[in-house]
């Protein structure tokens, strides 16, 4: 059961790689010969093709697959191989422009299980919405600190807490906030967590468990 990367450029190569260091299988389609060669030579099985095209991703084992993520830097071929990843089951993510009207965003939201902004995001943010998780460790910062986001859920226990409010002890720190759609700032003191808003944060290695719990609940 593979992850199918549509896209081997900064974002797809970075979440492909993610995936594939997290033990997940993955396969790239990639229309560009270079690209696809620098695909190859990391590892990856490739298929060349446009991956806007039914057959390509057939052959890319789409009929098995988890989840497909359109992570081109053409918003259409990534609808179009989320929309054929549906037809078969998949987990779909797409990958858009920051610059994107707020009624296009809502577009697109309604058809794929999750829009991403690269700027925003990165690849860690992709790696996520593929595997339909909502708390990500980013990167290591030191030997004892990690950078995560974390998508809140209905129902978690900070929903309806104000951001400088919650309570993460000694072992982390919320540094950013955003909500759905929107870029991540630092909070105001009265920002209000809402169902579906990101939080960011600086978390010690062993208080991840920890912050996992204080933020979505057992």
């Amino acid at each position: 059961m593979s992850f199918i990367i549509v896209g081997y450029g900064r974002v797809g190569a970075r979440t492909a790689r993610i995936l594939h260091e997290e033990g997940h299988p993955v396969v790239v389609v990639e229309n560009d010969p270079e690209k696809a060669d620098r695909a190859r030579e990391a590892g990856f099985e490739v298929v060349e093709g446009d991956g806007s095209n039914e057959s390509v991703l057939k052959r890319a084992g789409v009929v098995d697959a988890v989840a497909v993520g359109g992570l081109t830097g053409d918003p259409n071929t990534n609808f179009a191989a989320c929309m054929i990843g549906k037809q078969f089951g998949c987990r779909v993510a797409m990958r858009i422009s920051e610059d994107y009207r707020e009624e296009i965003y809502e577009q697109y939201e309604e058809d794929v299980d999750e829009v991403i902004y690269p700027e925003r995001l990165g690849a860690a943010g992709a790696k996520t919405a593929l595997l339909g998780g909502s708390f990500s460790a980013i990167d290591e910062l030191t030997e004892r600190l990690r950078l995560t986001t974390v998508a809140i859920p209905e129902g978690a226990p900070v929903v309806g807490q104000k951001v400088n409010e919650i309570d993460l002890g000694d072992f982390g720190r919320i540094y950013a906030h955003g909500r759905r759609g929107e870029s991540m700032t630092i909070p105001l003191p009265g920002t209000v967590v809402e169902p579906k808003d990101r939080i960011a944060l600086v978390v010690e290695h062993d208080g991840l468990e920890r912050a996992k719990t204080a933020l979505l609940g057992a």
